[in-house]
């Protein structure tokens, strides 16, 4: 509240907190006069959707109209498609620092996660005209709910090629959007409580 009302910063956030804990902190702040968070911090990336897209549905609507800036929208460089075939010398992934990392890229493989970013780097390339990093920074883009996305780059060079992600994210047309959904195979059910999919979802199953 001080480093907002000081003019030291313009709002406060929150990251990797429930929505609950968010909802929480909102109110307690407006019951007592003080300056309520703003937006999120949470991880985001196609193939971690959950949170983001199901659980904090009501934060982006009214009273809240909660903002996010997501990060590792590459997954630590696993959506970037260079460890589609091993782990290249150099790599982050070689580092015995990032073994752990090294041990998830093991499971997507087994998860067939591999697999499908070959078939999304296709319609990244041959579609789209693109790298699948952009493609895959892009995707986070085209979420109405993404206020800002959170890049990481070791060099120069790598926060250019990110950076067009901006106008890749204006090719993705519904139809485009649908078919890599499709591939991913992992689009969380729509927000169930208020504001959202409601019992009508559960009439349609029926």
């Amino acid at each position: 509240t001080d480093a907002v009302r000081s003019g030291k910063a313009t709002a406060w956030g929150t990251s990797e907190w429930s929505a609950q804990q968010i909802t929480e902190a909102v109110w307690i702040a407006r019951q007592y006069g003080l300056e309520p968070p703003m937006f999120e911090q949470p991880q985001y990336h196609m193939f971690w959707r959950e949170r983001l897209e199901t659980e904090y549905h009501p934060l982006f609507k009214a009273p809240y109209n909660y903002g996010t800036t997501i990060w590792s929208p590459l997954a630590s460089g696993m959506l970037t498609g260079k460890y589609n075939d091993g782990i290249p010398a150099g790599s982050r992934l070689a580092s015995p620092s990032y073994k752990w990392l090294a041990v998830r890229l093991e499971s997507w493989k087994k998860e067939g996660k591999i697999h499908k970013i070959r078939e999304l780097t296709n319609i990244a390339e041959k579609e789209l005209g693109c790298s699948m990093s952009q493609l895959a920074i892009a995707w986070c883009l085209k979420n109405p709910n993404v206020s800002t996305v959170l890049l990481g780059a070791s060099k120069p060079e790598q926060l250019q090629e990110n950076i067009k992600a901006v106008d890749v994210a204006k090719k993705l047309d519904e139809a485009t959007m649908e078919k890599i959904n499709g591939i991913l195979g992992n689009q969380p059910y729509p927000y169930q409580g208020y504001g959202g999919a409601g019992r009508r979802q559960i009439r349609n199953k029926l």
